[in-house]
């Protein structure tokens, strides 16, 4: 990686619906502009995605997505009225910073839940798009939520089992939609135990689900602050319960809206929770990108997966 560096300029973009989003910017000024657009969704932008880019030939900009992070008001909270927060509501913020910061065309880089918003954004924005460096294709299509949430479980049975039965009772045989949605009334309980026992339950499988990659750390979804946890959790459940108010499969049926903009799918062969198949139609439909797919990565990544992401960000640092 790139030796750490810090922002030289950050703020809270008022939304004008209540909400304030933390940004920050650090590289050159005067450097190609590109956004990090973190995972999760909820899991806020980690400083060390900073080291991501050569900081001479990039204006790196990162943001906490809505009601995670740095951003307020905080879903940890359970009062937060999360009713404003879509993948909607998320492009339309991007766009409003881009404004801000007065950036007419900026790179987009990011991965798992951040790829959705990316692709989401791109298409309904192109003219705005540079290039993308997408890691750990997903476009959040119900059909990859319930593989996720229930599907995988094959190979989990106990974990899965275990899962499901976080929720009440009623809510445990419904189809998978129905059993996130209880999670996210379970995440918004005035009760702080309800609220950490559904965290916990829920970071568990998560946890599992990444449990047999080569490169796999323990704990890597449910280690966090309890603040953090809570908010990653309740937008997670959220999201997932709506299905990112997308249409089904509407990100790979207008991926012709990328058509001139470069882009690399950099996807682990081993990424049991979001598998390989969705970067690979990503790519026959969008003939802009490159598909490299990493034998030795699953979804947390590998050194191989992040030397292609330097090579994939360092070859467009001058175009």
């Amino acid at each position: 990686m790139y030796p750490p560096i810090e922002p030289y300029d950050h703020g809270m973009l008022d939304t004008g619906d209540g909400n304030l989003v933390y940004w920050e910017v650090c590289g050159n000024p005067e450097g190609k502009p590109a956004l990090v657009i973190h995972g999760g969704p909820g899991s806020g932008c980690s400083i060390s995605i900073r080291k991501t880019f050569d900081p001479e030939r990039y204006r790196i900009v990162l943001f906490d997505q809505r009601n995670c992070g740095r951003s307020l008001p905080h879903a940890s909270d359970p009062a937060t009225d999360l009713s404003t927060n879509t993948t909607h509501h998320l492009i339309a913020d991007m766009e409003r910073l881009r404004e801000h910061l007065g950036i007419d065309k900026w790179l987009l880089y990011g991965g798992s839940w951040g790829s959705t918003l990316m692709l989401a954004y791109a298409e309904a924005h192109p003219e705005r798009v540079s290039e993308m460096v997408i890691v750990a294709v997903t476009s959040t299509r119900r059909s990859e939520i319930d593989w996720l949430y229930r599907g995988v479980g094959r190979f989990f049975p106990e974990e899965w089992e275990r899962f499901r039965r976080g929720v009440p009772e009623a809510d445990r045989d419904g189809n998978t939609f129905a059993l996130l949605a209880a999670y996210s009334r379970l995440m918004a309980d005035p009760d702080p135990e309800v609220r950490a026992k559904a965290a916990h339950d829920w970071t568990a499988w998560e946890d599992a689900v990444i449990s047999a990659e080569p490169n796999g750390k323990k704990n890597a979804y449910s280690d966090r602050p309890p603040e953090a946890l809570h908010a990653l959790v309740r937008i997670c459940a959220h999201y997932f319960s709506n299905a990112a108010w997308l249409e089904e499969g509407v990100l790979l049926r207008e991926a012709g809206r990328l058509a001139g903009i470069p882009g690399v799918l950099i996807h682990g062969r081993l990424d049991l929770s979001s598998p390989l198949e969705t970067a690979w139609e990503l790519a026959k439909a969008w003939p802009d990108a490159k598909l490299v797919v990493v034998d030795d990565s699953g979804h947390t990544g590998s050194e191989t997966l992040k030397n292609e992401i330097f090579a994939a960000l360092d070859g467009f640092a001058g175009r």
